[in-house]
């Protein structure tokens, strides 16, 4: 499924406009721009690149290396028994807990 839709009604909403602002801002009509957003048609990059930088926004595409420490931190929970995993999944839902409560304290 293209991405494209999605990134062309999430600008325009970002941006406070209608699709037919949007689309005078780019020469063409409302009717078209809402093809775009149900992904009726599929635009090139550079299309939605023009969409997304007509509302106001910068899109940005680019291309970075797999992390390895990714897997290695797969791999060191695979490693763990499921009573290790257990704990450590408690001791996060515990920190999430108090890092909550923290936030809604300072709130007050």
């Amino acid at each position: 499924m293209s991405l494209a839709p999605q990134l062309i009604r999430e600008a325009r909403k970002r941006a406070g406009l209608t699709q037919a602002e949007l689309a005078r801002r780019v020469g063409t009509t409302q009717s078209v721009i809402a093809r775009l957003e149900r992904g009726a048609t599929a635009p090139s990059l550079e299309r939605v690149r023009a969409l997304v930088e007509a509302s106001g926004l910068k899109l940005r595409v680019g291309i970075s290396p797999v992390e390895d420490e990714d897997w290695a931190a797969v791999a060191r929970n695979l490693a763990l028994t499921p009573e290790q995993r257990w704990d450590k999944a408690v001791a996060s839902a515990q920190f999430v807990q108090v890092g909550r409560a923290a936030v809604r304290a300072a709130r007050r």
